[in-house]
């Protein structure tokens, strides 16, 4: 196939990703200097589109970028009111008091957010400084320069056949080069991911560790409704062995989101996290909540949850991983959208100062400094035990232990130092042989519903003509080795029903559905053989989320 030839747009700074980390970051690039030309690529079909988060929001990120937000209308509109957390059992709750929680984790202050919308007005308030937002606009590969820098990205690759070739309507993108470019892809994003491996990022980090988040909103009877209240669980139906927890915030509009978070951990192959979300719903608890009422939206998406320590070094050659792309969400206050937008202020700040000194294609060696000794490095620096010590005890060791250290880091100091995770998410999943399976009760389609029928609910759309962006390094492997070494765990883990085994004996095959995908980056973490590679297809496709 001959070379192909696109045309080139010069910018100060090329930003990957239109979540709040990469719009923080094109607001303070132009509030620092009007005349930065800064241009920010979201692929999703409009800024807001791929966001799902759960979200209550510390506004300390906000507050430094747009100090005068209330004025300016963003929608922070639900201040937290009432704070809740409970142990589960199957039929019954145990309300742990919050004096005994560290005071991290007080949600005084806070707001019950839908992040889509927040990025929706960050969007607008970028533009109105000057710049320029490109949705729909899949950046597909890295341009680099002579000395081995990034230079900057293909974007808006469109019209390739299924089997890769160049279709009758096929435009080849545009290369944008910048003096710096900056990755906000969120969890596990594919240019991320390379420049991670080519720049060896990772070297002195320790392993990354990751949760699986659904979210629903539903809308209930007003009667049940409690504008503010914030509710979290843990226990069941997880259990003691696996970790993770619930979310249940009351929003404005007789709304609720209704969420879990399961840690991808899990040794059980025939773990099914999705089934274990819906049988969340069916806690009396939270039946009760829900009975009458509707859902009208669902999704999915990775979620960082390794800590400081498992933070990559974040500057390289010619540009910075911002946000989830370094992955700074602090685990026990399920809150990362703070640390991302202080980490585009970092690196705006570190970027304008390099170009005004006519640098351009180094490392940033100030914005790795200050996300590491900052506020953000503080902020995570409080919990790094969290995560280590639940995939060590448990829930109920990792719970009484990690909330001591916590209560210590509230002090200034540790008695355990830096735990390391030991086995990435892939390693730590065991032999199908070795566990029992486990018996979902089937979705009622009132409080719970099937895999396919909610993936409805995400407003997911691929052409189906292009090439699947899930693809095998080795194809054998799904029917060869995962399926009868792991009991094929892929149909399990994929919240959106992208994998299944289809046939039997000799003709059983391994299907992708790649159509349903909510971009979730779940098998890309999970799979057992680290065969599954997850890269972006074609602009616009994906999810459509309306206030997530």
């Amino acid at each position: 196939m001959a070379e192909i030839e696109r045309e080139a747009m010069e910018y100060d700074v090329v930003i990957v990703g239109a979540g709040p980390a990469g719009l923080s970051a094109a607001i303070r690039l132009k509030q620092l200097d009007a005349e930065c030309n800064v241009v920010v690529l979201e692929k999703g079909s409009e800024v807001g589109a791929h966001i799902l988060s759960g979200a209550v929001l510390d506004p300390c990120g906000l507050d430094k970028l747009i100090p005068d937000w209330k004025a300016k209308g963003a929608p922070l509109n639900v201040p937290v009111k009432e704070d809740n957390f409970y142990a589960l059992g199957e039929a019954g709750k145990i309300r742990l008091p919050n004096f005994i929680m560290p005071p991290l984790m007080n949600n005084h202050g806070n707001y019950i957010v839908s992040m889509g919308n927040v990025c929706r007005w960050m969007a607008e308030q970028a533009e109105e400084l000057g710049v320029e937002i490109f949705p729909g606009m899949a950046c597909s590969e890295i341009v680099y320069g002579e000395n081995g820098e990034v230079k900057g990205v293909v974007a808006g690759e469109f019209g390739k056949n299924a089997d890769g070739s160049h279709g009758d309507g096929y435009e080849p993108g545009m290369e944008l080069h910048g003096k710096y470019v900056f990755f906000s892809e969120g969890v596990r994003g594919s240019l991320s991911k390379q420049v991670i491996a080519k720049y060896s990022l990772d070297a002195d980090c320790d392993v990354p560790k990751f949760g699986l988040g659904m979210k629903e909103i539903w809308e209930i009877d007003p009667e049940k409704h409690n504008e503010g209240e914030v509710t979290h669980t843990m226990g069941w139906p997880l259990g003691t062995k696996n970790t993770g927890g619930t979310f249940i915030y009351h929003l404005e509009n007789n709304q609720v989101y209704v969420g879990m978070i399961v840690d991808l951990n899990y040794k059980n192959p025939h773990l099914y996290p999705y089934m274990e979300f819906q049988r969340f719903k069916h806690h009396p608890m939270v039946s009760k909540l829900l009975e009458g009422g509707k859902r009208v939206a669902y999704g999915a998406r990775a979620v960082t949850k390794g800590g400081i320590q498992s933070i990559p070094k974040s500057a390289f050659p010619g540009g910075a991983l911002l946000g989830c792309s370094a992955g700074l969400v602090n685990l026990p206050r399920i809150k990362g959208n703070h640390n991302a937008m202080l980490s585009g202020i970092a690196a705006a700040e570190a970027a304008i100062e390099a170009i005004k000194a006519d640098r351009s294609g180094d490392v940033l060696e100030g914005y790795d400094d200050e996300l590491r000794t900052g506020a953000v490095g503080k902020d995570l620096k409080k919990v790094r035990n969290v995560a280590p010590l639940n995939g060590r005890y448990g829930l109920l060791g990792g719970l009484a232990i990690g909330g001591f250290d916590m209560w210590c880091n509230t002090f200034g100091f540790s008695l355990l130092g830096t735990l390391k995770h030991g086995k990435s998410d892939a390693e730590s999943t065991e032999p199908a042989s070795q566990h029992k399976v486990i018996d979902y009760p089937k979705p009622d389609g009132k409080l719970s519903f099937d895999r396919l029928t909610n993936v409805a609910f995400s407003f997911t759309n691929h052409e189906e003509s292009q090439p699947a962006h899930l693809t095998l390094k080795d194809e054998s492997i799904p029917v060869d080795v995962n399926l009868p070494k792991f009991g094929g765990p892929s149909a399990r883990y994929c919240p959106a029903g992208v994998y299944e085994f289809v046939g039997e004996g000799a003709e059983q095959k391994f299907q992708i559905n790649f159509q349903n995908c909510v971009h979730c980056k779940t098998c890309d973490i999970k799979d057992p053989s680290q065969n599954i590679v997850w890269t972006t297809p074609q602009g616009g496709d994906g999810p459509n989320y309306p206030n997530m």
